[in-house]
This record gives C-alpha cells, sequence and structure tokens, in this order.
C-alpha cells in the first residue's frame, strides 16, 4: 500500500533545515549548538527507524515533482534506501557526539556544523533518489558540502587536498549528468527500477547500452575509489578526524558504492548487465583495487593514509559482491556496505583519539599505545581483526558470503582473491597492533603534543561502533540484523 510522503521528506528535512541555524549560531553558543545537532541527529534515528518498519510491511513511500518536461524530482523509500538511510542515521549520530568532543576548543565549529549538517542530507537525498536525476542533485550537494570539510583547517596543504578533491569529484559528477541526460535519451526515463529500465535500448542499440554503462559507472566510480579513480582519497586524510571518519565510513565513498548498486541493479537490471558482457570486466575492476589498495597501505607509515588505502581496498569488495552477478555474492556486497562503515569509522575515530591524546600521527609512532589508551586500542583492534576477516566478527561474514557468491557464479577466483587480500590485511594491520600491544612506549619526539586525557565524547563513540562490530558479526542470522535485510534486498532485485 502507499501512503503519502511525509515521512521520507521529514527525515530528508530534518538535517536539511538544522543546517542554516548551525551556520547563525555564533562560536560561542556551545551548548545551543550541541543540543541541536544531537536532538536532530537522535531524532533522524527515531524517524528512520519507524520509517524501516513501515517500509518491511509492505509500504510505499513516493513522491514527485516536475523539474523540467520528462525530468521529474522524485524520492522513493525502497529497501535499498533504508538499509543505507540506517546506517548513515545511526553513525552520524555517533560521528555528531565524536565531533562535537574533538571540535571543542577548535575554531569554525559553526561552519563545521553547518556543512556536516548538509552532508547528512545529501546522503539521505541519494539515499532516496528515486531516480538517476534526482540522484545526480544530491551526489553534487554531497560534493560542495563536503568541500568545506576536508579544507577545515586551511592550511596549504588542506587547501590543496581540496582542489584534488573538487577536480575528482566535479569531474564525476559532470560525466553523470551526461550518463543522465544519454540514459533519459534512450530509454526515456531515469527512473531506478528493479531489472532495470534498458531492455529495449539492448534490443535496438547494444553498443550504447555497453558504452553508457562504462559512463555510469565510471562516474559514480570516483567517489567508490575504483581504480584508477582512487587518487584523492588518501590526499583528502588532511581533513579533521571526524570528516575522515565521514568520508570513509557514512557519505563520499558509500555514496559510490551505492551508486554503483542502483546504476547496475536498478538502471540495467543484473540480467541485462550480464548479458551485455559488463559484469565481468567491473569485476575485473574491482579485484585490482581490492589488491591495490592493499598493496599500497602496506608501505603507508602515516596512520590515516593507511586506513584510506584500506578503504580504497575495503570499499570495492561491494563492487566486486555486485559484479558478480550471483545472489549469494550480493548478499555479501549489501553487508559489506554496512560492515566496512562500522568497521572502518572505529578506525579513523581511535587514530583521531590517538592524535589528539598522544599526538601518535605514523604507524612508527605507535609502540606502547595500547598500554597508553586501552580503550581506544581495543575498539581498533577489534576493527582491525575484523577487516582481516577472523570469524565471527562482521567482516567474515561479508568475505563468507562473498566466497560463496564467487563459487555460485564460477568464479573460483574470488576465494584467491579473498584469500590474498585477508593475508594483506593482515600484513598492514597486525604491524599496528603488534606495536600497540606488545612493545614498550617510547617518548615521543619534542615536537609531538603533549599527552592529555581525552573525554568521554572522543572515548565513547569507537568503543560502541567495535561492540557494534562485534553484535553484527555474532548475531548475524538475528532478525533485523543487517544480513537479515540485506537477504530482502537481494530477492527484490534478483526478482525472486
Amino acid at each position: 500500500m502507499t501512503e503519502t510522503p511525509f515521512l521520507p521528506l521529514f527525515i530528508l528535512l530534518t538535517s536539511l533545515l538544522a543546517s542554516p541555524i548551525l551556520f547563525a549560531l555564533p562560536e560561542s553558543a556551545a551548548r545551543l549548538r550541541t543540543g541541536i545537532n544531537l536532538g536532530v541527529a537522535a531524532l533522524k534515528v527515531a524517524l528512520v527507524a519507524w520509517l524501516g518498519w513501515k517500509v518491511s510491511q509492505g509500504v510505499i513511500y513516493d513522491v514527485s515533482f516536475t523539474m523540467l518536461p520528462g525530468l521529474e524530482f522524485k524520492l522513493q523509500a525502497d529497501p535499498l534506501a533504508i538499509l543505507f538511510i540506517s546506517l548513515s542515521a545511526i553513525l552520524w549520530l555517533i560521528t555528531t557526539v565524536y565531533s562535537v568532543g574533538y571540535l571543542e576548543r577548535g575554531p569554525h565549529r559553526a561552519r563545521f556544523f553547518g556543512f556536516f549538517s548538509l552532508c547528512v542530507a545529501a546522503t539521505v537525498g541519494i539515499a532516496m533518489a528515486g531516480n538517476l536525476f534526482t540522484f545526480l542533485i544530491f551526489y553534487e550537494l554531497l560534493t560542495l558540502a563536503t568541500y568545506p570539510l576536508v579544507i577545515h583547517r586551511g592550511t596549504a596543504e588542506a587547501l590543496r587536498a581540496g582542489r584534488i578533491y573538487l577536480i575528482y569529484t566535479l569531474a564525476g559528477g559532470l560525466v553523470l549528468l551526461l550518463g543522465t541526460l544519454a540514459l533519459w535519451v534512450l530509454a526515456g526515463t531515469t527512473d531506478f527500477s528493479p531489472g532495470g529500465v534498458l531492455d529495449q535500448v539492448v534490443t535496438e542499440n547494444r553498443l550504447a547500452a555497453q558504452m553508457l554503462f562504462v559512463v555510469l559507472v565510471g562516474a559514480v566510480g570516483v567517489k567508490a575509489a575504483l581504480v584508477p579513480f582512487h587518487a584523492w582519497l588518501p590526499i583528502a586524510m588532511v581533513a579533521p578526524a571526524p570528516v575522515s571518519a565521514l568520508l570513509h565510513a557514512v557519505a563520499v565513498v558509500k555514496a559510490g558504492a551505492f551508486g554503483i548498486m542502483r546504476v547496475v541493479y536498478e538502471v540495467f537490471g543484473i540480467e541485462t548487465a550480464q548479458a551485455l558482457g559488463m559484469t565481468a570486466p567491473l569485476a575485473a575492476m574491482a579485484a585490482i583495487t581490492i589488491l591495490y589498495g592493499s598493496l599500497k597501505a602496506i608501505t603507508q607509515d602515516d596512520i590515516k593514509k593507511r586506513l584510506a588505502y584500506s578503504t580504497v581496498s575495503q570499499v570495492s569488495y561491494i563492487t566486486l559482491g555486485v559484479a558478480l552477478a550471483s545472489p549469494i555474492a550480493a548478499i555479501g556486497a549489501l553487508a559489506h556496505l554496512i560492515h566496512q562503515g562500522l568497521m572502518k569509522i572505529t578506525m579513523f575515530m581511535a587514530a583521531g583519539n590517538l592524535a589528539e591524546g598522544l599526538g601518535v600521527k605514523k604507524v612508527s609512532q605507535m609502540d606502547g599505545v595500547g598500554r597508553a589508551m586501552p580503550g581506544t586500542m581495543l575498539a581498533f583492534s577489534t576493527a582491525a581483526l575484523a577487516m582481516i576477516g577472523l570469524p565471527p566478527l562482521a567482516g567474515f561474514v561479508s568475505k563468507w558470503y562473498l566466497a560463496q557468491g564467487g563459487l555460485d557464479a564460477g568464479a573460483g577466483w574470488v576465494i584467491a582473491l579473498l584469500l590474498g587480500s585477508s593475508l594483506l590485511n593482515a600484513l598492514y594491520f597486525l604491524p599496528m597492533l603488534h606495536r600497540a600491544w606488545f612493545r614498550d612506549g617510547k617518548e615521543q619526539d619534542g615536537d609531538a603534543p603533549a599527552k592529555q586525557r581525552i573525554g568521554w565524547m572522543l572515548a565513547a563513540p569507537p568503543i560502541t561502533t567495535a561492540l557494534m562490530v562485534l553484535a553484527v558479526g555474532g548475531f548475524a542470522n538475528a532478525p533485523f540484523s543487517p544480513l537479515e535485510w540485506t537477504r530482502f534486498v537481494v530477492a527484490i532485485e534478483y526478482q525472486e
């Protein structure tokens, strides 16, 4: 049954309308700003939970407005959207707590949280976009809203990173615009629909459909950090830790991965994409990115850059699962959308704590930090072991389904890829854990900040997300778990 669209619209507007209020607040209004941030974030979580319940009961939310002849602004709250919105809402609440603690003595807080709120709105809009035209609008809004966060510190290094970020993402957005126009010309619609909208086009013009696939996947592949479009991501690590967590776990790279899902499943349809011969090259591209990201991560001494290259690798698990054209692999891909977000946000918040509390920013400085900051490092260690694939943690669940999906698709090489990737994960994470727990601490050089205790708003968030990593892995088959919801989504996308 169909209901009025007020609930998804209100979810979108909560953070969109909060943004100008946050911009307008004076820097001295710390308590009011914190109250608005946390209140809006908590309200969004509650509303998303209600929306998810209604959608699970078969309620359809659909709203559209004609903006241009033949082009509609369209929002829809389908099960795939709920998956992404849930991740965004929950992690944004946790990241907001962390950001308040991280920036409590920093400058430009009004600007930071104003754009931070705009990012929330853009991500929700991307999730609920009912067609590629609406997706494009919010995709570009996300680029513009995250740029001020990347350059927040205002240093020459930050400004350079911001320029590179804009060059990559705006170029990707321009290509996406061209692809959206091409889709409209070829299919007469830009709507997302399970099974795709290009059957007639494929029959009449196979080459045009193949070229459109390359254009659209290449465009969203920029934000998904697929090789060779990945270079902006490690450079953007000059941003504050909450922004790094935002880029890697919640918003930008996840928007790219989510876009690949929409394009493959609901613009082309998985059977059509496979018939066009496009899934195999996409799988190969994902495999190259998985190995490249891990190999680059091994060579990085800077903690955040090591984590950034890890993200390049890990997010491509999602693309791999989509490209294998197997329902089982698709479950692994969708589960990893959630699991990678939880694992990576834990690690970036922990890295921020090491930098803020101990002045530790490099792997070579991590000796003894486990004893100096045990809660933070327990959280980091849990997420790192999950990334490697230790059962029954979240990363193991994703890799297990991807491996089964590879066998189901007749792609046995996926097993070797996943084993090799896990080995590489161990090669760049285990030395960090060894330094943290099994080496004696050393006095940092004179340029390092003095040691200081961190408050609960910095300490609690990574511990919370680490517990979630344990929960979604250990209770993967529980009702309403992320894995259970992914099965629901895959049944729709594969029209089973």
